[in-house]
């Protein structure tokens, strides 16, 4: 069975990123993004959804959160369809719900082949640790471009922001396990014979 793993660098004047993903892995990750808080949710994200990450970034923290969040969704989303290949034999679709406590938060995903993001996420605080609640959302919809997925984030409900994020990286993390499950059999999961 083919070996779904991919290794991907990016390196800018802002960023310079070196990940590495096992989509058939057991949930490990070796996460180091210099934002505490994005890390976590990193680590969450490998836990539940079975796949193996190792993710080293250097930012311009000095200026802020922006770049290192961006582009780790961008690299992330990157190897995932790099390591999917021609999309053959996949799931494709998947929606979940995942709760934290009193939120409880809801992915949808189509791995497409035609990237669109739709995040709603009802922070009320600016910041959760050293990252902006904007960029959370910004990650969901960087890692949707380059993972060439069409993804819906949605809380339902929820008070605590760290819960409200916390439960969307890991819907997103079971999201993301159903979606690029192998099925039986080869064959492209669209009806008109690809996705794109």
């Amino acid at each position: 069975m083919k070996l779904r793993t991919a290794k991907i660098s990016r390196a800018t004047n802002e960023t310079q990123i070196n990940a590495w993903i096992n989509l058939d892995g057991v949930g490990e990750a070796q996460i180091s993004t210099g934002i505490g808080f994005l890390d976590h949710m990193l680590t969450a994200l490998a836990k539940h959804s079975g796949l193996d990450i190792t993710l080293d970034c250097e930012g311009d923290l000095a200026v802020d959160d922006h770049h290192t969040a961006e582009d780790c969704a961008l690299v992330l989303g990157a190897a995932i369809d790099q390591a999917l290949g021609d999309r053959v034999g996949i799931a494709r679709f998947s929606s979940t719900y995942a709760p934290l406590d009193e939120s409880l938060s809801r992915v949808v995903i189509d791995l497409s082949g035609r990237p669109g993001a739709f995040v709603e996420l009802g922070f009320e605080r600016e910041m959760i640790g050293q990252i902006a609640t904007e960029n959370i959302t910004h990650f969901f919809e960087s890692l949707a471009i380059t993972m060439r997925a069409t993804l819906h984030v949605d809380l339902i409900r929820g008070r605590n922001d760290h819960h409200k994020a916390e439960s969307s990286f890991k819907a997103l993390a079971i999201a993301v396990r159903e979606a690029t499950r192998r099925t039986q059999g080869a064959r492209m999961p669209s009806t008109k014979g690809t996705l794109s």
